[in-house]
């Protein structure tokens, strides 16, 4: 829920199919597409004018260091779903133009250290679906222009302190479904633009104090299905821009919120977790008014006297004993 698509494939819709065979380079084309599942190495003879490849669903399990030698005009590479396990340090120098590069659901473990280094333009970066197990500062180093970083579904246990500094230009960082067990107070240094944060689905138990000061833009929230207890105080009042916020499926018992915003009101999905309907939540849902969605699911666990109840429904109607 409340999930945005990544605008991959900015190129290959707009540009003529060819009416060759799979994997049959023509001459003069921009697009080049295949999906032929047998594929064991990458196509060559793509002519100089191509502008997006993509190559996917296939066997390849390996690019030769000069694969994409001869494309100085390539913006986009699609390789996603193919059984590569590494990369060439230099498979990218050939391409500074490059401005998408998805690697989706392959089975990398690491990346050269300095892979990225030639690739000033890159703006989209996807990586997800992979068996990455630790985050290199060097790889963001030269990545000035990057706006969207998809680093979901892999087996991160860590995001080391301001590893993502460099990337002023970022707008969504997408660390679902890792091994996430807590995230250093500056983890997030640096991403003064950022407008959506997707943590959903890893180990959170905890979140610094500070967590999100460095991203006061941020618009998008997803902390569901994680094990946070406690919410520390004040932790989202930066968030001024906050939009959605996603605590679904936590362990939470008392909500901290961020400031009211003068426009649209926020959307917020607490359900599943074990409230504790005291004066102290009831009088915060009054006052910042948030738009709650899955009501039905957002119960109160305590005290006795309204467990069971919608959240919502026993903060509209108030408590005598506030």
């Amino acid at each position: 829920p409340g999930r945005i698509l990544p605008p991959l494939l900015l190129l290959l819709p707009l540009l003529p199919l060819s009416l060759a065979g799979p994997c049959s380079p023509q001459p003069n084309v921009t697009r080049f597409v295949c999906t032929e599942p047998t594929l064991t190495a990458f196509p060559t003879g793509l002519p100089p004018t191509t502008l997006a490849v993509s190559v996917e669903f296939t066997a390849l399990a390996a690019l030769r260091p000069t694969a994409l030698a001869g494309l100085p005009r390539l913006q986009e590479l699609h390789l996603s779903s193919n059984r590569l396990s590494t990369l060439p340090e230099t498979i990218l120098h050939p391409v500074p133009t490059l401005r998408v590069l998805d690697l989706t659901d392959n089975l990398l473990a690491d990346l050269p250290a300095t892979i990225f280094a030639g690739t000033h333009r890159l703006q989209h970066l996807v990586l997800q679906g992979n068996r990455l197990r630790a985050l290199r500062p060097t790889w963001f180093r030269h990545l000035p222009r990057l706006r969207w970083l998809n680093l979901a579904a892999n087996a991160l246990a860590e995001v080391p302190p301001a590893i993502f500094h460099p990337l002023h230009s970022l707008r969504s960082l997408d660390l679902s479904r890792n091994r996430l067990a807590s995230l250093a107070p500056d983890a997030l240094a640096g991403l003064r633009a950022l407008e959506r944060l997707d943590l959903e689905g890893n180990r959170l138990a905890t979140l610094p104090p500070t967590a999100f000061a460095p991203t006061p833009t941020l618009r998008l929230l997803f902390l569901r299905d994680n094990e946070l207890r406690v919410l520390p105080a004040g932790i989202f009042i930066p968030l001024r821009q906050l939009r959605i916020l996603d605590l679904a499926r936590n362990r939470l018992r008392a909500l901290e919120l961020p400031p009211r915003p003068p426009g649209p009101v926020l959307d917020l999905d607490i359900s599943g977790n074990p409230w504790s309907c005291e004066c102290r939540l009831l009088a915060l849902l009054r006052r910042a008014a948030p738009r709650l969605t899955a009501t039905r699911d957002t119960l109160c666990a305590s005290p006795a006297r309204h467990r069971g109840q919608e959240v919502a429904a026993v903060s509209q109607a108030g408590d005598r004993g506030c």
